[in-house]
């Protein structure tokens, strides 16, 4: 397969999984912020550091330190702003750039529902849905993003193109996740003063930004607290979005496309990285609290920063 069709399908996977994983976060925070008992930057702040554009946000709205605090700017800026690179928009629009580049191998039902939300996103019934009801917006972006990646897994060729594109959905949600715990994890366990009620509402508005509410309380018995969150949002290799299972499906994915023993084939360096986060994540039985936890989700985010680098160089045809 030729390194273009990779790397479009490489990145409309990452793309799809980031609209889907945005749309999440946003909704459980205006929850968070309607119902919890925190400061209203303590809500916001860390959805804008999660997406990685902080400097962006600050710039957009030159220095206002009361922008922080303004829930609705915070989410027009992540959800409707086609000039923000993290944006929903944004991601949508080029999810179906890249699927438009790579017609051949995209199923016509994928590509009509991706093409279908991109047409949707961009006109007046998604912004007066944004406008007057905002957690419907979010739920057509999650059910319509969703619809996009179960037509491409059941109903295009099991064979690389998947491969990558699911490839790019494992890493996205990787570096998502890992992202959303490291930022939120510190952001509530810096808190001074908690009623119990009040920091139980966190952890679970934390875990259900991350579709992870159900599964943990099947899961998990006792009090819901910081350490049995990290835990089972890090290490529960059985729920599609913790990092364990996810890591591992990257690698599996992409041991498909580069077997480990292909000794001659381009991909040796990102198998070999990928196997070791995937090692490291499964073979963990240290606590989980603080700083631990904090030094554990940056290691991950700059791993899995340096296998797509190495991934880009290797099989994608970066240079």
């Amino acid at each position: 397969m030729i390194s273009r069709v990779a790397d479009h399908g490489f990145w409309l996977g990452r793309y799809v999984e980031r609209a889907e994983s945005t749309a999440r976060l946003l909704s459980t925070t205006r929850s968070l912020a309607l119902d919890g008992e925190l400061e209203p930057a303590a809500c916001w702040r860390p959805v804008v550091v999660v997406a990685g554009e902080e400097q962006g946000y600050a710039a957009r709205t030159a220095g206002d330190l009361a922008a922080w605090d303004d829930g609705d700017r915070v989410e027009a800026f992540l959800a409707t702003d086609a000039e923000v690179p993290a944006s929903i928009v944004r991601s949508i629009a080029a999810a179906r750039d890249n699927a438009r580049s790579i017609r051949e191998v995209v199923s016509l039902e994928a590509w009509e529902s991706l093409n279908e939300l991109y047409l949707w996103s961009r006109g007046d019934a998604a912004r007066a849905e944004f406008a007057e009801r905002r957690f419907g917006y979010y739920r057509h972006v999650r059910e319509a993003t969703q619809l996009v990646l179960g037509l491409m897994r059941s109903t295009m060729l099991h064979d690389e193109p998947l491969d990558f594109i699911w490839l790019g959905v494992m890493l996205e949600r990787v570096s998502q996740t890992a992202r959303i715990l490291d930022v939120q994890h510190h952001a509530y366990t810096s808190l001074t003063s908690r009623h119990e009620v009040v920091e139980t509402s966190l952890w679970l508005s934390l875990l259900r930004s991350l579709s992870g509410f159900e599964p943990f309380m099947k899961q998990c018995r006792g009090r819901v607290d910081a350490e049995a969150v990290a835990r089972f949002l890090i290490r529960e290799d059985r729920f599609p979005r913790a990092i364990a299972y996810c890591v591992h499906a990257a690698y599996q994915r992409l041991a498909a496309i580069r077997p480990p023993d292909a000794d001659d084939r381009p991909g040796g360096a990102s198998l070999a990285r990928l196997h070791a986060l995937d090692a490291l994540i499964a073979g963990g039985d240290g606590e989980l609290r603080g700083a631990a936890v904090h030094a554990l989700l940056t290691h991950v985010v700059d791993e899995i920063h340096a296998v797509c680098e190495s991934l880009g160089k290797e099989l994608l045809g970066y240079g």
